[in-house]
């Protein structure tokens, strides 16, 4: 027989949601905001269903006998487990999740989604199935989003291993293996993440590719055209009159540029005599156009990001990982396996 309360089901919802955002993260590094409000609504609706369950002792539940399928009522968790938890939860998760991404330590589409998470899962689900219960391990604390949590880091653990792996196997052997990998200069426009490289030496600081796209659209240029002449276009004076719009770096915007105008300055304008004569490629009169530093890449960096593109035929770039996408592996890891972390612990006599 199967069972599961009809307020754990409906969570499950989540699951494609999460899925989809994990995979468009990848694709393009942006997830709308529109994605997380429906299933936040979708949580305090849920959270306050099992708060009057709890105040009731009931819990409606969904029963799938053979052919027979049917909702019965089963008695709930005690007020106190079930207030506890859910202050841990969304006491606890959403101030963390939001502190995170204000000190830089999270993306705004990863907080929000931990955010979203909290007040969808601050209890373990259960569904029970004939000889067997998920999730299979339920921690002691019992706060499912913390499960969820320790679990995302667990999966997030796999992916420079992974990385490591891959490059030991290509024979590119670097300090930042498990972070980045080499890649062709001319492929970086149609990659995202972050050059690991300046002129002097390897770095995980290095220009967002995000800002170069956005910089080489503002230009109109390509990479190839600004490899072909890089001194011509290391002269500030070689801005164009009117820049384009950058975009946000995306790639879809940059495979739109207007490259045909070269980035070329006309003789007529008198907007270069503005520049200051120490602004090399422009990168000042760049962010002072875009209105300042965006996507932790200021003047300096991309100064020497544009001297690495310009001189390297191979670099070493970090492709990242959203942590949305461990985020899903996290949650479906959970609802299956439950609190990996906490098991492990008790396997070797810490927990």
């Amino acid at each position: 027989m199967f069972a599961a309360a009809l307020t754990d089901l409906l969570r499950l919802l989540t699951v494609p949601v999460l899925g989809w955002a994990a995979i468009r993260d990848v694709k393009t590094r942006r997830v709308p905001n529109e994605t997380w409000l429906p299933l936040i609504a979708l949580g305090i609706v849920l959270l306050s269903w099992d708060a009057l369950a709890v105040w009731t002792d009931t819990v409606w539940t969904l029963t799938i006998d053979g052919l027979k399928v049917g909702i019965e009522a089963e008695a709930a968790e005690t007020l106190e487990l079930f207030a506890i938890r859910t202050v841990i939860s969304v006491g606890f998760l959403v101030p963390f999740a939001y502190a995170f991404w204000w000190f830089g330590g999270f993306g705004g589409a990863d907080a929000k989604a931990l955010m979203t998470l909290a007040i969808l899962f601050p209890l373990y689900p259960t569904f029970l199935f004939p000889g067997f219960t998920l999730p299979w391990f339920e921690a002691t604390l019992g706060v499912f989003a913390l499960t969820i949590l320790s679990n995302t880091v667990l999966v997030g653990a796999v992916y420079p291993i992974a990385l490591a792996g891959r490059n030991l196997l290509h024979g590119a052997v670097s300090r930042m293996m498990v972070v980045g990998q080499p890649i062709a200069t001319d492929a970086l426009a149609r990659r995202y993440g972050r050059l690991l490289e300046r002129p002097d030496g390897l770095t995980r600081q290095g220009m967002d590719l995000d800002v170069l796209r956005m910089y080489l659209e503002w230009r109109g240029l390509t990479i190839e055209q600004l490899r072909e002449a890089p001194d011509r276009y290391r002269d500030p004076e070689s801005l164009p009159d009117e820049p384009n719009d950058p975009g946000d770096g995306t790639i879809r915007q940059s495979e739109e540029s207007l490259a045909i105008d070269g980035g070329e300055s006309s003789e007529t304008t008198d907007t270069t005599e503005e520049m200051p004569d120490d602004d090399p490629w422009g990168a000042a009169a760049f962010f002072e156009d875009i209105g300042g530093p965006i996507y932790g890449t200021d003047s300096a960096e991309l100064r020497a990001g544009l001297s690495v593109v310009a001189t390297s035929d191979r670099v070493w770039y970090s492709p990242g990982i959203p942590f949305i996408v461990p985020m899903f592996g996290g949650l479906v890891v959970s609802l299956t396996a439950g609190d990996v972390l906490v098991w492990l612990l008790l396997q070797i006599g810490l927990g």
